[in-house]
């Protein structure tokens, strides 16, 4: 199989079969990305990602994980949508900011297992870089060093992230007054959960 480095360079020369495989490669994860938080302009969104990555094939490094830059540009993108979308006089603040906190309908989730909405819904309850962090680790299942690259920060902050991240999500889902089985099977059984979740979330 092309490598992403080969397949992005190809791209950037001009050859569309190329870019339509590193496409096809990652439309699922990245499409997916968006549909956590947004329901509406998906579409959009995927494309100005790739078309992101396209527009700076030229200043990648060797080293760089595409895999994770794309979740990189993606991340940015998205952040563009909810500032430009919800200026009221208010910062956006990523680690401060739930996608609850700006009233944002994701995809919903029909028809679903009681702990995939509970999950779901105490995703969408925590900061969104909180929230974007689990989703790398336990969805895309992306080591450390490609979330730092992805997000732009150390490795160490990485791994801090991301057990804020679950004491954050832990906090949310008791506070869902949910009993007390549900809420220790969807916490104790976190991985799979999520693991379900994403495939859920692909499937849309």
């Amino acid at each position: 199989m092309t490598d992403d480095r080969a397949l992005l360079a190809a791209w950037s020369a001009g050859d569309k079969r190329a870019g339509n495989q590193l496409f096809a490669r990652y439309f699922e994860p990245i499409g997916r990305f968006f549909l956590s938080k947004v329901s509406v302009g998906v579409d959009d969104l995927v494309q100005r990602t790739f078309l992101g990555l396209l527009e700076r094939a030229d200043r990648i490094g060797p080293e760089t994980n595409i895999r994770a830059y794309l979740f990189g540009i993606a991340r940015k993108i998205l952040l563009r949508r909810f500032r430009e979308q919800y200026r009221d006089g208010k910062y956006f603040d990523a680690l401060a900011t739930s996608v609850a906190d700006i009233a944002v309908s994701p995809s919903q989730l029909v028809g679903q297992g009681q702990e995939l909405q509970l999950l779901y819904a105490g995703l969408h309850q925590i900061p969104l870089d909180y929230q974007i962090v689990l989703e790398l680790y336990y969805w895309e299942e992306l080591p450390a060093p490609a979330i730092a690259e992805a997000l732009e920060i150390p490795q160490g902050t990485v791994r801090s992230r991301i057990r804020k991240a679950k004491s954050l999500l832990a906090e949310r889902l008791r506070a869902q007054q949910v009993p007390e089985d549900m809420l220790r099977s969807t916490l104790d059984g976190l991985e799979g959960w999520a693991r379900a979740l994403r495939d859920r979330i692909g499937r849309a």
